[in-house]
C-alpha cells in the first residue's frame, strides 16, 4: 500500500535499482542493510533529515545540516565526519544514481551497540550514516486539491518528556497519530499541544488563513521545520501578515483556508478538517504561497555551489 497524505508520490520503477549509501559504500537497494545491533533499529537512537533535490542541487542544505548537527549535539552523538564530507557523500549518492531531481532521506544513528541496552557507553562503532535517494515527486492532485485532516487524541509532548524539536528516529507518537487519522478516514493527523492549542500535524506543519492573515502555532511544541520557517519568511518578505501564536480548533473551523508544509511536497492545501470543509481544493492564499515557495527554491539552488 502506498503512503497517504502529503507523502503520496508518483511511482517510479527506477527506484527498484537505486544505489543506497551505507557508511560511504554504494550498495544496491536489495542488498542495503544495517546490523540488528544498530542503535536506530534497536532503540530509535539517532537523527535524520529529508532533503529535496532540484536541478541537481539540494535545496536549503545549510538549514538541513544545521538542524542535523544541532540534533546530534543535543543527544551527545558524534556524527563522525565533517559537514563537507557529508555533503560530498550526499552528492556522490545522487551522482551515482544519475539523479537531477529526487528526495533524500539522510539518517544518522549512534552506531552499533555491543548488547541490547540503552546506555550509549555500550557503543562499539562510529555512527551509522545511511543516505537513500529516490525518484519521488508528490502527486499533482495532492498539491492542487489537498488533504483532509482529523484531530487525534495523541498530543505533542512536553519538551521535558520528549522534546518535539528534536528530529529523532523515535517517531512512535507521530505514528500513532497517523494511525488514528487513517482509521478515521483522513489523510493526516492534526495534533494539539498539552494545553489544547493546535500544534502541528503528524508529519507536516499546519497553517490557517483568516481574513488575509496567515497563522501558525507558536512553534513551542513542534519541530523547527525548514519549510515552515521558509513560508514564514516569504510571507514577511511579500507583505503577507503572518503570526506565530496560540489558536484553537474553533479558529481552525472558522478559517478561510488551511494548509500544511513539508520538505517533500512543499505547500499543500488542507481542504477539510474534522469534517468541516474549508475550501474546494486550494484557495487563493495557498496558490500564491505555492508560487512564492517555488521561487524561493529556485533562488536557493541558483545560488548554491556543489563539491
Amino acid at each position: 500500500m502506498m503512503a497517504q497524505g502529503t507523502h503520496d508520490f508518483v511511482p517510479d520503477p527506477r527506484n527498484d535499482a537505486i544505489l543506497i549509501n551505507v557508511n560511504g559504500a554504494l550498495v544496491p537497494r536489495a542488498e542495503a542493510s544495517v546490523s540488528v545491533f544498530d542503535s536506530g533499529f534497536m532503540l530509535g537512537d539517532g537523527v535524520w533529515e529529508g532533503i529535496r533535490v532540484h536541478r541537481g542541487r539540494m535545496a536549503f542544505l545549510d538549514q538541513h545540516l544545521d538542524r542535523l548537527w544541532e540534533g546530534a549535539k543535543a543527544i551527545a552523538m558524534d556524527i563522525g565526519i565533517s559537514r563537507e564530507a557529508l555533503e560530498r557523500r550526499l552528492y556522490d549518492t545522487i551522482d551515482a544514481n544519475r539523479m537531477d531531481a529526487c528526495h533524500i532521506r539522510l539518517m544518522v544513528t549512534r552506531g552499533i551497540r555491543s548488547t541490547p541496552y540503552q546506555d550509549p557507553r555500550v557503543i562499539v562503532s562510529p555512527a551509522t550514516i545511511v543516505i537513500i535517494a529516490e525518484h519521488k515527486d508528490p502527486l499533482p492532485a495532492t498539491v492542487e486539491k489537498g488533504l483532509s485532516l482529523f484531530t487525534v487524541h495523541v498530543r505533542r509532548g512536553d519538551p521535558a518528556v520528549q522534546d518535539p524539536k528534536l528530529n529523532s528516529h523515535s517517531k512512535l507518537n507521530c505514528i500513532t497519530a497517523c494511525i488514528q487519522a487513517a482509521e478515521a478516514g483522513a489523510d493526516e493527523g492534526l495534533m494539539l499541544d498539552p494545553h489544547g492549542f493546535v500544534a502541528t500535524c503528524n508529519s507536516t506543519h499546519f497553517f490557517i488563513v483568516r481574513k488575509g492573515e496567515v497563522w501558525t502555532s507558536t512553534g513551542d511544541y513542534c519541530l523547527g521545520g525548514i519549510t515552515r520557517g521558509n513560508v514564514i519568511r516569504i510571507c514577511r518578505d511579500n507583505g503577507i501578515a503572518v503570526h506565530e501564536r496560540n489558536f484553537s480548533l474553533t479558529d481552525v473551523y472558522g478559517a478561510d483556508e488551511a494548509f500544511v508544509t513539508g520538505t517533500f511536497a512543499g505547500v499543500v492545501p488542507a481542504h477539510t478538517i474534522d469534517g468541516r470543509k474549508l475550501t474546494e481544493g486550494r484557495g487563493p492564499m495557498v496558490e500564491r504561497l505555492q508560487g512564492l515557495y517555488r521561487a524561493l527554491i529556485e533562488a536557493d539552488i541558483a545560488a548554491r555551489g556543489r563539491p
